[in-house]
């Protein structure tokens, strides 16, 4: 079975003991030997909405993919009110990570991290959640703090930006949260200058709003209060921010800004080629987000990239993306459609010497 990369410090201890356990910590004494040209690494990013796998080569290029896997799973669904994992949002978990434990074993995975992020950081009920995964699946999820998610996430998408001597922005909305990387680039490789992270995603944003708005009022004030929100969220970090926005660029990923890209492109199905590694136009961006601010749910749905499944929380997604911009009004947004998963598996490779 595939060895786990070390923990964070927020997971729970390994047990030497426990002799069935699937998966087990590198020992801290063993002699580091380069890996085979073909060991295979995985990563599992648990979030808020999503369950996501990614197995992958070390290639000369970087990596190669060998297996991919993505479900919605809303593991968020009901903590705005009850502040805890509901039964049926761990079922639906357990069930996809119950995928990927298949998909790692299929592929003899030989090292992978699996990450948890703002859903089990918040639940009251996230660390029984976490040892169920590992009793029912074998798969042993670490909760990240916020700024080990903001660090994997840019890691996985900045050789994406666009070039410039200036600073960018990278951000990653997710279901629970925002997280936000100024860095720089003047050495080549990335240097995180600040972050954050706000306790808004496209669920917990939308479930603190509500659904359903009957008329166009209605929705346009409740997208004016989610921003509003967001904007608060926001106020410290821009005061990190430097003054001087020359040549700044800006660059996100999410399933918010994929979408609306693809509804940018009026694409008649996501297509990943189309998508990652595009820039457009801000105001763009801001065009697209008033348009389905103003729509009802059953009017969203009916965009082939958003349909059912993205139609109740694209709006929220709308808020965070513009209260960004207006904090770092850069001309062009970049958008990746890559992440926390790609930024584990580099980090995974790098250490164990491979050139990526």
């Amino acid at each position: 079975m595939p060895q786990q990369a070390a923990s964070a410090p927020q997971a729970p201890a390994p047990d030497p003991a426990e002799a069935d356990r699937p998966e087990t910590d590198l020992p801290a004494a063993r002699p580091w030997r380069r890996p085979p040209p073909r060991y295979t690494y995985g990563a599992i990013d648990l979030g808020t909405n999503n369950c996501r796998l990614l197995v992958a080569r070390p290639s000369d290029n970087g990596f190669t993919v060998v297996d991919a896997f993505s479900r919605v799973v809303r593991l968020g669904e009901g903590m705005a009110t009850s502040g805890k994992l509901s039964e049926g949002a761990m079922d639906r978990a357990v069930a996809a990570l119950g995928v990927c434990a298949e998909k790692l074993k299929r592929r003899r995975v030989g090292l992978v991290r699996s990450v948890a992020t703002e859903a089990c950081r918040r639940a009251v009920n996230g660390r029984q959640f976490i040892e169920r995964v590992r009793r029912e699946t074998g798969i042993r999820l670490e909760i990240i703090a916020p700024e080990e998610e903001a660090r994997l996430a840019m890691l996985g998408c900045h050789r994406l930006l666009e070039p410039g001597d200036g600073p960018a922005l990278i951000f990653d909305i997710g279901g629970g949260s925002t997280e936000l990387v100024l860095i720089d680039t003047d050495a080549g490789e990335p240097r995180i200058k600040c972050w954050w992270s706000a306790p808004w995603g496209v669920y917990s944003l939308t479930e603190s709003e509500g659904r359903g708005f009957a008329t166009e009022a209605e929705r346009l004030a409740a997208y004016s209060r989610m921003r509003e929100r967001v904007r608060h969220a926001f106020a410290r970090f821009v005061d990190l921010l430097p003054k001087a926005r020359d040549d700044i660029r800006l660059m996100g990923t999410s399933g918010t800004v994929t979408t609306l890209a693809s509804v940018h492109l009026a694409l008649p199905s996501y297509d990943r080629r189309a998508i990652d590694g595009l820039r457009v136009p801000t105001e763009s961006m801001r065009e697209i987000s008033a348009t389905l601010s103003r729509l009802s749910q059953e009017e969203r749905a009916r965009f082939p990239c958003i349909g059912h499944e993205r139609a109740d929380l694209v709006v929220a997604g709308c808020a965070i993306l513009e209260a960004i911009m207006d904090i770092w009004p850069a001309k062009t947004l970049g958008v990746a459609d890559r992440g926390i998963r790609e930024g584990i598996l580099r980090s995974l490779m790098a250490r164990d010497g491979h050139a990526i």
